[in-house]
């Protein structure tokens, strides 16, 4: 599945080449040439990964990382470090900030892919095409399609994205507005009682399988997948 990727390069002869190979596996690149910009950038719309160069004009790259984790809507955000730094230490300041994977300058984009596919699976397994299968529901990504068994179920392209996120995220207890801004996108303005309602018609597709209960209300808090026995007492 395409991801939204912010690549933060000042260097155009790099830039250039790494988002002509990301977009040729698929990806959508949104560029940056130093930590003001890229920060524009995340204000409007929160990227699915970001690639970071070490070295920017301005703030550094290791600054920038710094200020993403430390604010909590960004803190999350997959990130990658880009860099000609190849020293122990340096590898040791970029994982303690919180970067994701640290790629050292020259690298081949063959392994860059490859790198970027390994985080978002890890950190963003809803991004991906990999299929998802719990509870005797199994979810394919690329063919978007749902099934329990031999049985193909019917979902909106809204639900499917719902579904998709929470069972990539099991056992989690996700509030209203952490749904709108993974599933809806957090630079979509809607009302968070309109996750309730996706949240019925996805009840009501899976319902005839007997699915329903595996998505839980809990309440005060926002829902989750569960593939334990569902709580009639928390489930509505």
């Amino acid at each position: 599945m395409p991801a939204n990727i912010l690549l933060v390069e000042d260097e155009p002869a790099i830039q250039e080449l790494i988002a002509a190979n990301l977009t040729r596996a698929g990806h959508h690149v949104v560029r940056a040439a130093d930590a003001e910009t890229a920060q524009r950038i995340v204000r409007e719309a929160l990227p699915d990964l970001i690639l970071l160069d070490w070295m920017l004009p301005g703030a550094s790259g290791v600054e920038f990382a710094r200020r993403l984790r430390a604010d909590e809507r960004t803190r999350d955000l997959p990130i990658i470090m880009l860099t000609a730094r190849g020293e122990e230490q340096d590898k040791v300041t970029a994982l303690e900030i919180g970067a994701d994977d640290y790629v050292t300058k020259p690298f081949s984009p063959r392994e860059l892919v490859a790198r970027i596919k390994a985080v978002l699976r890890r950190r963003a397994p809803q991004v991906t095409e990999d299929a998802v299968e719990l509870g005797g529901l199994r979810l394919d990504p690329a063919t978007h399609r749902v099934s329990a068994g031999e049985t193909a179920l019917s979902l909106g392209p809204t639900e499917f994205r719902l579904l998709h996120f929470l069972m990539t995220h099991p056992e989690r207890v996700h509030s209203r507005a952490q749904l709108l801004d993974q599933v809806w996108g957090d630079h979509v303005f809607v009302e968070e009682r309109t996750v309730d309602v996706h949240i019925r018609r996805l009840r009501s597709a899976l319902e005839p399988g007997g699915f329903d209960g595996l998505i839980q209300t809990v309440r005060g808090s926002g829902y989750r997948f569960s593939v334990q026995a569902a709580n009639p007492a928390a489930s509505s």
